[in-house]
């Protein structure tokens, strides 16, 4: 199948459109250059700007990989070794449960340290930003130890080891926002720059990322982007109307896990040189053994995903894809490359919604098949799961408000209610679930995978994060 610019654009078009995002820029790289760029919607609903490639957003988790690419740069250059222990940098850092030397930086980096999900940036965002009318805010505020402004902080609250632990460090992959937030300091250890300056210097400048910043509260930005194409922050209210503002998420400890500002003309760069392993047009830009380090053949290419160093790692259409999002208040992307010097980058100003489904449509479209194939790695067997009392309980994550996901079964079937929605599960493989929307059957809205001992399942992961078992369910 030949690639279609025309049939992108409008099937692009039509997505947003059906969505109702406000605001967002697309931009697709190849070999030969910009493929495709185009804003859709608005930066500014009060004065009808449009967004466009070079309107600067946040990039929110994105910003995980640079911070983890600073470190393989680091570990090159002999300042670091990724399988340093984490305590090495911080030496009253004392995991409860797990001895000191077993967590190192590559652990921490593939997000595979043992620890579970938990609060501290979610009180960071809501005790250091500007106030917001909404129940996360208000219960943030109100159960926050501390404001969470400092590493020091983050470290106290680790120590307390308050959830247990999910396995040995390396046993099981579970997002923790904490450990990006700790290696952020460690290259300020030893890089002799702040991150922000080492990022600068050593990516941005080289790539040409000439409108991107690692910033706490954009004001930095705001001055990067000094012909005001930056855009305001949007989300639906508690009765579903359309609010903006411009006070962006301000959480200090957590500055390489989530505070990168760019643009979808920038961020294209940056994955296009990762996809070529270090080179952007002609020039090495950073050493191919640091992208080697990042995401190289020690990682497992395969179908199921595989978490590297800050990248979501897989093997699509036979070739390689690597790629994560973001999300935060007015912050929603998705970003990555395609083996053989393709990159992609969707940036939305609306909160935390998927841009998973727009990311597709692009790869698709460099791997040449039709734009709405579905690409995701587990699909329905059709076949019922042989045990489901195994999975039944109520799981429990810690990040935020404590967030619930109850699974039962219904007429024979698995079916559970996350955070108040209910849901239906459909047995892929071994303990692996599609899940749907129970309102609109046919709308995907994640992947599930049970972990069971004992003839009982003590966690779930929903997407990349582990919910711990706290009771039955009959």
């Amino acid at each position: 199948m030949k690639r279609d610019i025309n049939a992108l654009d409008h099937l692009l078009e039509q997505k947003i459109k059906e969505h109702g995002y406000t605001g967002v820029a697309v931009c697709i790289r190849g070999p030969e250059g910009v493929l495709y760029e185009r804003g859709f919607g608005l930066r500014s609903v009060e004065k009808q700007k449009p967004s466009d490639g070079n309107t600067v957003f946040g990039i929110a988790s994105m910003s995980k990989s640079f911070t983890t690419l600073a470190c393989c740069i680091l570990h090159t250059e002999g300042k670091l070794d990724l399988e340093d222990p984490i305590s090495k940098y911080f030496s009253n850092l004392h995991i409860p449960g797990i001895p000191d030397e077993c967590i190192t930086l590559k652990r921490i980096g593939m997000n595979r340290s043992g620890i579970p999900p938990m609060e501290p940036l979610e009180w960071s965002i809501s005790t250091n930003s500007v106030e917001r009318d909404t129940k996360l805010h208000r219960e943030m505020v109100k159960s926050a130890p501390n404001k969470m402004e400092t590493i020091e902080q983050i470290v106290d609250y680790l120590n307390l080891g308050k959830y247990g632990n999910l396995g040995a460090p390396g046993e099981y992959m579970s997002y923790l926002n904490e450990g990006f937030a700790l290696l952020s300091y460690v290259v300020d250890q030893t890089a002799g720059m702040t991150l922000e300056e080492f990022l600068m210097e050593r990516i941005f400048k080289p790539l040409g990322m000439t409108r991107s910043i690692l910033d706490l509260d954009c004001s930095e930005a705001r001055k990067l982007a000094g012909d005001d194409n930056i855009t305001s922050l949007f989300e639906k209210d508690e009765n579903g109307n359309l609010v903006w503002d411009d006070d962006w998420s301000v959480l200090p400890p957590f500055r390489g896990c989530a505070c990168i500002k760019s643009t979808a003309l920038d961020v294209t760069k940056y994955y296009q040189m990762l996809s070529n392993w270090g080179l952007y047009e002609g020039k090495q830009i950073v050493p191919a053994e640091a992208v080697e380090l990042l995401i190289g053949r020690e990682y497992p290419l395969k179908k199921k995903p595989f978490y590297c160093q800050a990248l979501r790692k897989a093997l699509v259409e036979g070739k390689m894809i690597c790629d994560h999002g973001g999300a935060l208040h007015g912050v929603s992307t998705q970003g990555g490359f395609v083996e053989g010097g393709y990159s992609v980058a969707i940036l939305c100003n609306d909160s935390e919604v998927d841009m998973e489904d727009l990311q597709w449509i692009c790869y698709n479209y460099i791997l040449e098949q039709p734009l709405e194939t579905d690409l995701h790695w587990a699909q329905p067997s059709g076949r019922e799961f042989s045990a489901p009392e195994m999975l039944t309980g109520d799981y429990i994550i810690h990040e935020g408000i404590p967030g619930h996901c109850i699974v039962s079964v219904e007429d024979g079937k698995l079916v559970c209610v996350n955070n108040d929605e209910k849901l239906i599960l459909k047995h892929c493989e071994k303990t692996v679930f599609a899940v749907y929307d129970a309102k609109v059957p046919d709308k995907r809205v994640n992947t599930y995978r049970f972990y069971i001992r004992d003839g009982k399942a003590w966690g779930l992961k929903c997407g990349s994060r582990i919910y711990q078992r706290i009771k039955d369910v009959v």
